[in-house]
């Protein structure tokens, strides 16, 4: 049996997605195909290739992304995920990236003996100051506010990513094809995943081999289609596992501030996108399947309480612990209630052709 799993867009519920599938691989879930768009590229990643550490650390080390609730609270802004753009800052990103290894172990013995939460209260004050520090040529004539993601190379083993098990797919749009391009784990490096992270406004169009990129996730919120491009030859998926944490529909609430309208303004056309390609999948493409696989989608909303529903959007230690929990407890429930189409592996069927 071949089982597909789908990592849609999302950040910074991306968490959500790495409690489930850390969840479902302690249980002992298997994936053979696993196709990847937006923020669920950087999970799917870490579940195939983490780097320095096991794949349940590395997915759980996501919770880390957050910014500690005191600084949040004042500056609701993630400067450990989002940097400066320009030349001076990337080189000055990756020097001071290239310091913090040696030191760390220093910082955390002397912050440690603390507590852990002061430890991540100075941790995360220390990254604020190196943040603002950072210069950068900004500008009007800027394409984007950041420079592409700078943290994925101390995450993800790329090189270790082609001796991956199974299939792995992630996608990017580019301009000058006016085509989603999808890319197999034989061809894909940093690069690739900076093109396939670059959402118009945070992050500037991504040259590669002479084309232009932007974020998949932007177009297609659900790589479906790299369940089935680069496949002929390859075996019948049976079932298909969907994390969609974009087609939320309670993601769209009551605004707090001009930040949180900011975050809102990218979110809310996301969300019906992502709900019309789930349907759009189930009515056109899965109703056309020969054989047609299980179609599985685990929930979420579901497990998230419904007074944390405002704070979900934010880039807070608090919030993205709370939901790498809620997703845990989703992929728990998930497994109980399909364990017999996630572990079940009779022979695969014959081909596609």
């Amino acid at each position: 049996m071949t089982i597909a799993l789908v990592l849609g867009g999302g950040a910074p519920n991306l968490t959500l997605m790495a409690g489930a599938i850390a969840a479902l691989d302690e249980a002992g879930v298997e994936f053979d195909v696993v196709s990847t768009a937006g923020a669920g590229m950087l999970i799917g990643l870490l579940y195939a290739a983490p780097k320095g550490m096991s794949r349940s650390a590395a997915l759980k080390n996501t919770v880390n992304m957050g910014v500690h609730d005191a600084i949040h609270g004042l500056f609701p802004v993630n400067y450990k995920v989002f940097h400066k753009p320009g030349v001076m800052a990337q080189a000055y990103t990756a020097y001071w990236q290239a310091m913090a290894r040696p030191q760390g172990e220093y910082w955390e013995r002397l912050w440690g003996a603390f507590g852990a939460d002061t430890q991540r209260l100075a941790n995360d004050w220390a990254a604020l100051m190196l943040a603002t520090a950072c210069p950068s040529d900004l500008g009007p004539a800027s394409l984007g506010l950041c420079q592409p993601a700078p943290f994925i190379g101390e995450a993800v083993d790329f090189a270790r990513l082609k001796d991956f098990e199974g299939e792995f797919y992630l996608s990017a749009y580019c301009v000058e094809t006016e085509k989603m391009e999808i890319f197999p784990k034989e061809v894909i490096d940093v690069r690739h995943f900076q093109a396939a992270l670059a959402f118009p406004l945070i992050y500037a169009p991504f040259e590669l081999d002479g084309k232009t990129y932007l974020e998949g996730a932007a177009q297609d919120t659900l790589n479906f289609r790299g369940l089935y491009e680069h496949r002929r030859g390859k075996p019948h998926i049976d079932t298909i596992v969907v994390f969609d944490v974009l087609g939320m529909k309670e993601l769209i609430a009551r605004l707090r501030n001009l930040y949180d309208a900011w975050v809102k303004s990218i979110i809310v056309p996301l969300v019906a996108l992502a709900e019309n390609d789930m349907k759009l999948f189930r009515k056109v493409h899965h109703a056309t399947l020969n054989p047609r696989p299980r179609l599985l989608s685990l929930d979420f909303e579901g497990h998230i309480p419904k007074e944390h529903w405002p704070n979900v959007l934010d880039w807070s230690y608090s919030n993205l612990k709370l939901l790498y929990d809620v997703g845990y407890r989703a992929g728990k429930d998930f497994f109980a209630e399909h364990r017999a189409d996630l572990l079940d592996r009779p022979v695969a069927h014959a081909a596609l052709t």
